[in-house]
This record gives structure tokens, sequence and C-alpha cells, in this order.
């Protein structure tokens, strides 16, 4: 992934340090909500506070309901205004009267899909993981191995169901990719899902046993019925929404084969090709774009070579 490209990915920067090692104590949380200097973020349904100035709102350790699910993200890299360098962050998994509790204006819990773009690097990362993890420990309360209850053990990282199985954070691969044409037209497509006019590049999940370059090459002809030369590999960025890794691409039309595509018909309705021109003319009248937290924003602004004013 170049610098240039990466700098487009405000979902992929980080200043934290996992520090995994600390996630083998075994009173790693009791150490942590402890210890007065940790920060703690709340985090309620994917959801997350801000400070009047736009950064992340944490809580101090005290406010931490007994019962909340705790995830350790890891330690402040460098000095902020905030945090040194070396403060340790948690995240604490709250319910809704919990969360009530920290703070009583529902909304003022905001999704970091709104807000991804205005993080600082360290805010970023630090939000990015505690979504994630939110996401999976919602739906791993119980082990898919056994059935059985699965308790939260090393520092939030493993849930341990009744048989001493471990459970792990998985994260879902899918493809995301720029498509052009033999006159540099890029190809963007409208999901069923969306309201009239929203368009972006085709992506879907990578499948059991597909590599990345095939999964790109078989979702574009499911969907857009053409077929592609070989795919580069731009770039990823972590899309906690609900826990996918988004891989990157462009490709181009394979040689040879006609530019007349056709959409699905169930999961993309339409699927059409714009050219620079036509961006600039219609995105925010009657083209909607990605929103710009998404690598998908990311893909159509390096193929068109500068950043679209269009929200």
């Amino acid at each position: 992934m170049t610098a240039a490209f990466a700098a487009r990915l405000p979902l992929a920067r980080n200043a934290l340090d996992r520090d995994a090692e600390y996630r083998d104590r075994p009173d790693a949380i009791e150490q942590l909500l402890g210890d007065p200097e940790t920060r703690v973020l709340p985090v309620r349904r994917g959801s997350l506070l801000r400070t009047t100035s736009g950064a992340l709102r944490f809580v101090a350790p005290a406010a931490v309901p007994d019962d909340a699910v705790i995830v350790y993200l890891g330690r402040a890299l460098a000095d902020e205004s905030d945090a040194p360098a070396g403060t340790r962050f948690v995240a604490a998994l709250v319910d809704d009267a919990a969360a009530r509790a920290i703070e009583p204006d529902d909304n003022a819990w905001e999704s970091l899909r709104m807000f991804g773009t205005e993080l600082s690097a360290r805010d970023s990362g630090i939000a990015v993981e505690a979504v994630a993890m939110a996401n999976w420990h919602a739906v791993h309360g119980f082990s898919p191995r056994s059935g059985s209850a699965a308790v939260v053990e090393r520092a939030g990282w493993v849930r341990r169901d009744a048989e001493g199985h471990d459970v792990f954070p998985r994260t879902d691969a899918a493809i995301i990719v720029g498509v052009t044409d033999r006159q540099d037209r890029m190809l963007l497509g409208s999901n069923a899902a969306w309201e009239t006019g929203r368009y972006s590049v085709l992506a879907g999940f990578v499948e059991p046993g597909e590599s990345l370059e095939d999964a790109v090459r078989r979702e574009v002809w499911e969907e857009a019925g053409i077929r592609l030369n070989e795919p580069e590999y731009l770039g990823s960025q972590p899309w906690p929404f609900p826990a996918s890794l988004m891989l990157g691409f462009r490709a181009r039309v394979r040689d040879g084969d006609p530019e007349t595509v056709r959409p699905d018909g169930v999961e993309i309705t339409d699927v059409r090709w714009f050219s620079r021109a036509e961006i600039a003319a219609e995105a925010g009248t009657s083209l909607h774009l990605p929103g710009r937290a998404s690598i998908a924003r990311a893909i159509i602004e390096e193929w068109y070579g500068a950043p679209i004013d269009a929200p």
C-alpha cells in the first residue's frame, strides 16, 4: 500500500501498541481498572461518545459498571495532550441502562461511520478496535462449537466455553475493487438496499477456499457480467460494521472482452461506467458516492486524481 493511498483511509490509521503480552496477565483487568490513569472508552451497541472538540470521550475506571465486558485495547505510543505515551486504554461494553448512567442523552452516542474521518490517528485506532470487539462479543456469548455459555478471558480477547474450548475474534475478509475500461471510465454499481442515485465500487466477501484475486474476478462477473485482467492490490482498511476487513483492488476489463455490463438484478440493480467529467457534474446531486470514511471513496478518488468535493 502506498503512502498516498494510505492517507485516504481514515479508519486504517493507528498510533496504539496493542500490547498483546499484557492480555496474558491473570489480573490484567483488575490492574487496568485499579489504575486511575487508565482511559476507559464506553461502547454502547457500537456507538461512542465524543468531547466538545470532537475527540473520543473517555471515562474514569470508577464509572465502569461491574457487569460490563472489558477489553484491553493497548497503550499509547506517543504523548498527546490528554494522555502521555504508555497510557493504557480499555473498552467497556455497556448495556443501555449503564450507558444512560454515563451519558443520559441518547443523541450523544454516535456511530463511528459518521465521524471516523474527524479523529486523530490514535483515536481512530482505538475506536475501530473497540467497535469491532464490541460487535464480536455481542454475538459470541455462547460457543459456536459446543453451544454452552462462553466466559470472557485474556482481557477480553477470548471467550471460553464450559468444555474448555477457546473462541477467538474473527474478521471477515471482503474485496472491493475499482474497475476501469479502455476509456479509463470507472464502473459503479447501485445496491438494491440503497436509495436512488447511490453508487459505489463493487465489493463482496471472500468465499472459503478462494484467493483474493479469484474473489475479485468472481464478484465482478456475478454482479456486472464482465471479465477482468489481473487485479492489482491497493490497500486495506478495517470496517467494523460489523466485522470486515476491506481489501482494496483496481482492475481493468479483460483485453478483448466487450465492456457491456449488466447488473445481477438481485443485489445490484444498476451498473454504469462513469467518466471523470460525469463524476464532477453529478456527484452530490443525482449521484451519491460512498462516505469519506470508506475505502470505497478512497478507491474512487485515487482513480479520479483528487478529493471529490461532494459529501
